[in-house]
This record gives C-alpha cells, structure tokens and sequence, in this order.
C-alpha cells in the first residue's frame, strides 16, 4: 500500500504542478506579449487550486500522512507543522488571488501587475509547499510510517477516500483538471492557441 499511497500523493501533486506550470506560462504571455486575459481559463485553474488543493488534497495531508508521522517519530513536528501553517496560509493567499483576477476582469488600472505578482507569489509557495513534502516529509514516511499506517492513507487518498472527503470530488477534480488542459493553449494544453 505504500507504492499505491505515494503514487496517488505523486500524482495529486504532478496535476497541482501542472495547473501551477499553466498559470504562470499564462500569466508572462500576459504581461510580456500583451495576450488578452483567457477569464474562463484563469478562474477554472483558481478554481482547481482551491477546491482541489485546499478542501481535498490539503486536509488529506493533515488528517492521515501528518497525523500518523507524528505519531510514529517527533522528526517530522517542525516541518510538519510548517506545512500545517502554510495549508492554512493557502486558502487566504487563493482569496487574494481570486480578488485581484476579479479586479483585473473589471478593468481595474495596474490590476494586471497586481494579478502577476499574486499570482508569482501563490505559485513559488506552493512550488517549495510540494517540495518540502516530496523532499522530507514522504524520505520520513517511508522511513517511519507502518504498513497498517500506509493502507489508512492509500484509502484516504485512493478511489473511495474518506467518507468526510466522499469519492464524487475525485471524479469531478478528474473532469476539471482535463476542462482546464483542454481550454489551456499550447504548449500547456490542447485549447486553441493564443493570438
């Protein structure tokens, strides 16, 4: 079970770096090629990156890897407890960045340059978040957790999850994830490519 739980937590992460990758490539045709806003496509990825990262993903991470490390070893607390307070961190942060986009679709002056830096801003936090997990926090899990523990957190993460989390979202996260491929341009997506 912890091939089946990593490669899951891999995976969530690789379709967050993916809308991450998007964002950004989105944002500097923006400013450097003065390509109009795509709007559908810039609230469905902040859309992606709340509702998939913050309610699904994030309290995953908190309520079974976190909580069974630091069950089994006090090595983890303090990184662990940095990624807790960056969780937190992150649903203000996404507020911000759904303001600014929204003031940027009204028109607002300097609202572009305000969207670029939120959106910079949200994206190298949450580069180095996912990168303190895959480069201490799992290297300590594998280390650390049992096998009873792994078969917990490849169900909570797996097909049917959590019945706090429920499996629909899984589904609909999967459908959002390839809307967004599909409305993106290339070279990050399928979707028509930009003027």
């Amino acid at each position: 079970m912890l091939n089946q739980a990593l490669a899951i937590i891999h995976d969530e992460h690789r379709s967050l770096g993916a809308v991450l990758h998007g964002l950004r490539f989105l944002v500097r045709n923006m400013q450097e090629k003065a390509t109009p806003p795509d709007f559908k496509l810039l609230w469905a990825m902040i859309y992606y990156m709340d509702a998939f990262s913050e309610r699904l993903h994030n309290p995953r991470e908190d309520t079974y890897l976190f909580a069974r490390l630091k069950d089994r070893t006090h090595k983890a607390d303090e990184v662990i407890a940095e990624l807790e307070r960056q969780h937190q961190e992150g649903a203000t942060h996404l507020k911000e960045l759904e303001q600014v986009l929204g003031q940027l679709e009204a028109g607002i002056p300097g609202s572009l340059e305000n969207f670029a830096k939120s959106a910079e801003a949200h994206i190298e936090e949450a580069w180095q978040h996912m990168s303190l997990e895959e480069k201490v926090v799992i290297p300590l899990a594998k280390k650390h957790l049992t096998a009873e523990d792994w078969i917990d957190i490849a169900d909570a993460f797996g097909e049917h999850g959590d019945p706090r989390f429920g499996s629909k979202p899984d589904h609909e996260f999967r459908d959002l994830f390839t809307r967004i491929v599909n409305l993106a341009p290339p070279p990050i997506g399928v979707g028509p490519p930009q003027n």
